[in-house]
């Protein structure tokens, strides 16, 4: 069986995710999402979807991203 990195659990349905050349093990989804989503620069949130990104900042929405000063972007329908 494979230890998740996130909390531990010993669980004999863990999986593997291969990013950025380094190989990681969760037993859940919500484990792999609190280790490898960003996080919204401005709110704080998980970002599981496409999210924004500028100038090396990271944002849930286009509303939290024009509270950071960045009015070019918008969210894509």
């Amino acid at each position: 069986m494979a230890v998740c990195e996130v909390c531990n659990n010993d669980y004999e349905m863990a999986f593997e995710v291969h990013a950025a050349g380094a190989v990681h093990i969760f037993d859940s989804i919500e484990c792999a999402a609190q280790k490898m989503a960003p996080v919204c620069d401005n709110c704080q949130c998980r970002i599981l979807g496409h999210g924004l990104q500028s100038d090396g900042q990271f944002f849930c929405c286009a509303n939290c991203a024009r509270q950071r000063g960045f009015a070019q972007l918008v969210d894509h329908a």
